[in-house]
């Protein structure tokens, strides 16, 4: 089992240093272009000699016989061969010398641009020759000291204190042959085989021998004790981390792997929590201090993993936990990050890319993630240890979470520790919460007063943290907000939110529900923090923006503002409860809109439309504001008045004074939550006297639907009179969205769930004054004044929408009059038809028709005519399939003479007077039209 293990960390080392060596081997390119450069600039004296020369000798035979094409090709190759002797000789001159010693004797000029290799695709013959047989060859020498150890056990040849002897002498034999090698034998191989350097898998062999070796004399023969072992393992694993500062990166993974599971392999009678903690640290500390010499990114993510995991481990399965060590190694972890990149690298003066997703990805990504994951999975796992002795683990938790908030603050390119710290400090005091739910503290001893149960401890460490996080928000907000574009945003979200929500959950969770002192002064002092620095922000920015015209909206500050409202929300909420509640969150709203004569803030008034939304929750979750039980009978003089009506003054009030606002978005919001508010104050006030002074959820009557219904048509006629004197989107589109909410609620349960002739309800005692007359022809007649009122100024879809329901009602309300006519209160189905009321219906029917035709003619109203012709058909239809069938007598025959009369009237109505109208000439009996 041991040669397997050992085997998996061999060929780890040398997955790891695959990717290490490739950026070794751009700088040795780079360095080879230099010395090309060199040598380039060495030649340029000895190439303008020959040349000066050549043009020389060209003079001296100008006036000689021409020479022939062979010699002049004889003495072009002379020279040629002569200038490449002096190159060459000059090149050795330069190879042979000490390092320095070239660039002392080159003469001084322009030196040309190095002109870049072309890379070169590897081929088959290369990755066979130069790069496996080195991963397979040190693979093979780990092997090969672990065969031979095993061999010498099974043949017996020496015994077990040599063998371990020449296993360690064989280990330390080819860590010293790495380091031959890397200096003497192969001193350029990293050029092109970076990534398959002998030194550094003859190291990594040698190291996995050692640690073998010592781990057999520990665990097999006994030779040594746990601390000797523990002592000799460390001892290995740091050095193998301080030759990866040679060997590259997979020799640190080698060595960062060795010590993480030294302290499993070792085991103790007396197993020590600082002791391990303390290894833990020393070899986290050691792997970064060389990985941020070298710029490695991966060993140090996983430190950090190993460093989380050791941490999660201890508290899960010690049957003792202590807090005290992990936290501490935790935050020397979070510490140290922030210690070991701060570079310029990783720092404002680098570039990267912009916008949010730049942000998110800022470089060392890697060990930003991993520290913040492996900081807070065992700082929520603290809390789950059964067994707690020493610090309390919420306090441990606590402040690994503040650290790594710390860092988030104190970093650019933190932005991952901030949001993970923020998510961190939610789900811990919400664990904490949970987990509390089911405590029951232990009975008393005998003797003893009963333990009172009490959360203070809770509700420090809860408010605590909060303010730390608010806290390290101003500290970032100093220092980084004018070098940042978007991290000061992302911070001024978290400063305010984190504490509010936290105090929230222990309001909730451990805190008194009827009034609390301690959460209000808490919210009363975050919102009076947080409205002062946003008054810091803004004076701040001030001097910005006299300069310079075209900056964006000032974040930061705005969101401190909304964040300012969060906390006195709270405090509301901490000290007072019901409806008192209720009208003071409206109060404090429109508190911000006045303070608009102080400040000009672009989120002051939208703190109003925040308060609104919340009353809107509040009457959501209990619409009586003060219970059911305390809410009075009395029609409209009870608590709904003042609970619903005062928020709904406020934002009219704030709707009315934002009329002028620049910020046409908050006016057109306040607009549509003031006319909302309205709507519904007048619904539930209605809704209560109309059921006797009890507000549920029982199904309304018609009388009470009819009520909704006349509110919503009359509330649409409202915003369009709105929009006609102030135009706004909100009114026009409000106006169509109550006339369709309103027809909706017309063909639903007008036409079908309440209509008498369906449920049975009695219409009545009263002729004319009854349930008919506000179930159908008030809604009628308010649907008529809205149509006639919106041509011209709406969409003609929806004025002949509202005009076709309003004839629909007045239909019904005719139709159901001649019904409870004939008979009685009482119109319900199940009494059948009589054939005097079948043939009144017919008569009806046709009235209404030609009553609609007159008016529409007179009004030239489509609709109207429209309707009278649906009208008039469905009376043809009735005649024809009812009366003909059902009537008897003279009855049937004055149904079908009447029908014809009217038809024939209406037929000489258009052809008489419509036709008139449109200014056609009139038709004699003797004429013909033309053709």
């Amino acid at each position: 089992m041991t040669e397997i293990l050992l085997l998996f960390l061999v060929i780890l080392v040398f997955g790891l240093h695959r990717r290490t060596s490739n950026r070794i081997a751009g700088l040795e390119k780079e360095l080879e272009a230099v010395k090309a450069d060199l040598l380039a600039r060495q030649a340029l004296p000895l190439r303008e000699a020959a040349t000066a020369a050549s043009a020389e000798a060209a003079t001296e035979t100008v006036a000689e016989e021409p020479a022939s094409a062979a010699e002049l090709a004889a003495r072009e190759t002379a020279e040629d061969a002569a200038t490449a002797e002096e190159l060459a000789a000059a090149s050795v001159s330069t190879e042979e010398s000490e390092p320095g010693t070239g660039q002392e004797e080159l003469t001084p000029g322009p030196a040309p641009q190095p002109t870049a290799k072309p890379k070169t695709k590897e081929n088959l013959e290369s990755y066979l020759g130069a790069r496996w047989p080195v991963w397979v060859g040190g693979v093979a020498l780990a092997f090969g000291g672990i065969f031979l150890v095993r061999y010498s056990i099974e043949a017996g040849l020496l015994g077990p204190a040599a063998r371990l002897t020449l296993a360690c002498l064989f280990g330390l034999f080819l860590m010293a042959a790495g380091e031959v090698v890397r200096r003497r034998a192969l001193p350029q191989a990293s050029e092109r085989f970076s990534n398959a350097m002998i030194p550094g898998a003859l190291t990594a062999a040698g190291g996995v021998t050692l640690l073998g070796a010592i781990f057999a004399a520990y665990a097999v023969y006994e030779f040594i004790g746990p601390t000797s072992a523990f002592i000799l393992l460390a001892l290995v694993s740091f050095t193998t981390i301080a030759l990866s500062l040679l060997h590259g990166q997979a020799l640190a993974g080698l060595g960062l792997l060795a010590s993480l599971i030294t302290p499993a392999l070792v085991a103790s009678e007396e197993p020590s929590a600082n002791a391990l903690f303390l290894f833990l640290g020393l070899t986290w500390f050691a792997v970064n201090a060389a990985s941020r010499f070298r710029r490695w990114t991966i060993v140090p993510t996983l430190a950090n993993i190993g460093i989380g995991l050791w941490a999660i481990a201890y508290a899960v399965g010690s049957d003792v936990f202590d807090a005290m060590p992990p936290a501490l190694a935790l935050i020397v972890m979070i510490a140290g990050t922030g210690f070991f990149w701060p570079g310029p690298r990783y720092g404002l003066d680098r570039p990267a890319k912009s916008g949010w997703s730049g942000l998110l990805g800022r470089p060392p990504l890697q060990i930003t993630l991993s520290v913040s994951i492996m900081a807070v999975l065992p700082a929520l796992a603290m809390l789950l240890a059964d067994f707690p002795t020493g610090i309390d683990p919420l306090f441990a938790s606590a402040a690994v979470i503040a650290a790594l908030a710390a860092l988030g603050a104190s970093r650019a390119y933190a932005v991952w520790p901030a949001l993970i710290s923020a998510a961190g400090a939610v789900l811990a005091i919400t664990l904490t919460a949970l987990l509390l739910l089911d405590y029951i503290p232990p009975p008393p001893t005998e003797g003893q007063p009963v333990a009172v149960l009490t959360y203070t401890h809770e509700i420090i460490i809860s408010l605590g943290l909060g303010a730390i996080f608010t806290f390290l928000g101003f500290a970032f907000l100093r220092r980084l907000r004018s070098a940042e574009p978007e991290f000061p945003i992302l911070w001024s979200v978290l400063m305010p939110a984190v504490p509010v929500t936290l105090a929230t959950i222990s309001f909730l969770n451990f805190g008194n529900l009827g009034r609390d002192w301690t959460h209000g002064v808490y919210g009363l002092a975050l919102g009076l923090v947080l409205l002062a620095g946003a008054d810091w922000l803004f004076r701040r920015s001030e001097k910005t923006t006299e300069e310079r015209t075209d900056l964006p909206i000032d974040w930061p500050a705005n969101l401190l503002v909304a964040g300012s409202f969060a906390g006195f929300a709270l405090a509301l909420h901490a000290v007072t409860n019901g409806i008192v509640t209720t009208i003071l969150l409206s109060v404090l709203g429109f508190a911000y809109v006045l303070a608009m004569r102080f400040r000009s803030w672009p989120a002051l008034p939208w703190m109003m439309a925040a308060a609104t939304l919340i009353v809107f929750g509040r009457i959501a979750w209990e619409p009586t504001l003060i219970g059911v039980n305390s809410l009075g009978k009395t029609p409209f003089l009870n608590a709904l008045l003042p609970g619903y009506g005062i928020p709904t003054l406020l934002a009219i009030a704030t709707a009315w004074l934002l009329r002028g606002s620049a910020d046409f978005r908050i006016r057109n919001v306040m607009q549509a939550l003031a006319s909302l508010a309205g709507l519904m104050t007048v619904a539930v006030l209605v809704r209560h006297a109309m059921n006797g002074g009890v507000l549920d959820d029982r199904v309304p009557t018609l009388g009470e639907q009819s009520i909704y219904t006349l509110v919503t048509v009359g509330f649409s006629g409202v915003l369009l009179t709105l929009d006609l004197r102030s135009p706004s989107p909100v009114f026009r589109w409000g106006s169509m969205i109550a006339g369709v909410i309103a027809t909706l609620n017309v063909l639903s349960l007008h036409l079908f769930a309440l209509n008498p002739f369906f449920s049975g309800e009695s219409t009545g005692a009263w002729p004319f004054f009854n349930l008919l007359l506000i179930g159908y022809l008030l809604p009628a007649l308010a649907y008529g004044l809205v149509a006639w009122y919106a041509r011209g100024r709406r969409p003609q879809p929806y004025v002949v929408m509202l005009a076709l329901a309003g004839a629909v009602l007045g239909f019904l309300w005719a139709t159901l009059s001649v019904r409870r006519f004939w008979q009685g209160e009482n119109i319900a189905d199940w009494k059948g038809f009589l054939q005097g009321e079948t043939y009144t219906y017919s008569v009806v029917w046709l009235l209404i028709g030609v009553a609609l035709l007159a008016v529409g003619s007179r009004l030239d109203a489509k609709s109207l005519r429209l309707a009278s012709a649906g009208l008039v058909l469905v009376a043809v239809v009735k005649v024809f399939l009812i009366d003909m069938s059902n009537l008897e007598g003279i009855l049937r025959a004055v149904s079908f003479i009447g029908l014809g009369a009217v038809l024939i009237g209406i037929g000489l109505f258009y052809q008489r007077i419509l036709v008139k109208k449109n200014g056609e000439p009139e038709l004699t009996d003797s004429q013909e039209p033309a053709s």
